[in-house]
């Protein structure tokens, strides 16, 4: 990874786009103070260094019929470099896991899992989670609300350097 210096401006147009992604380049130039076309030059060069990563839609899960939400705390049998990965692998493609977090302590991995109803967790749990390799535990704690769900991080004026990853592609 290389460190990159971000500036006032760099910093307030991540908090810009994190709070609105759809904003114009013309109306972010302006938050940011500065004109349009630095201000293209800067949103691209952030998405080269790869710290915005992508833009998308904060959706509402229960107005598209996701009326639970479930977050598994999963422990595994090996922890193992290849049986973490197959795990990983594993996950990534199930379509109802929308986060999972390797951790340490007595959990492998938190997973954040959306479903329609709890019957429909109880399939999932049944039919993937405890049945998939090299799981020995999972215990599943069902969201009662929401109080707080703000994506993305906190940007302030201590993260005067944030790190990016670099790719040779």
């Amino acid at each position: 990874m290389r460190r990159i210096k971000l500036d006032q401006i760099d910093r307030r147009i991540l908090q810009n786009l994190q709070a609105e992604g759809r904003i114009t380049n013309v109306e972010l130039a302006r938050r940011a103070g500065i004109s349009a076309p630095p201000c293209l030059r800067r949103v691209r060069a952030l998405e080269e260094a790869r710290i915005i990563r992508g833009y998308h839609a904060h959706l509402a899960p229960e107005a598209l019929g996701y009326g639970v939400t479930v977050f598994a705390h999963v422990g595994l049998a090996s922890q193992a470099e290849a049986d973490l990965k197959a795990f990983e692998e594993l996950v990534a493609t199930w379509p109802e896991v929308r986060e999972a977090h390797m951790l340490t302590g007595e959990t492998d991995f938190l997973l954040k899992i959306v479903a329609p109803d709890w019957d429909s967790y109880q399939r999932f749990l049944s039919a993937k989670l405890t049945s998939a390799p090299n799981v020995s535990q999972v215990k599943s704690a069902l969201t009662l609300r929401v109080s707080k769900d703000e994506p993305g991080i906190p940007i302030g004026a201590h993260s005067a350097f944030i790190s990016a990853e670099t790719s040779d592609n």
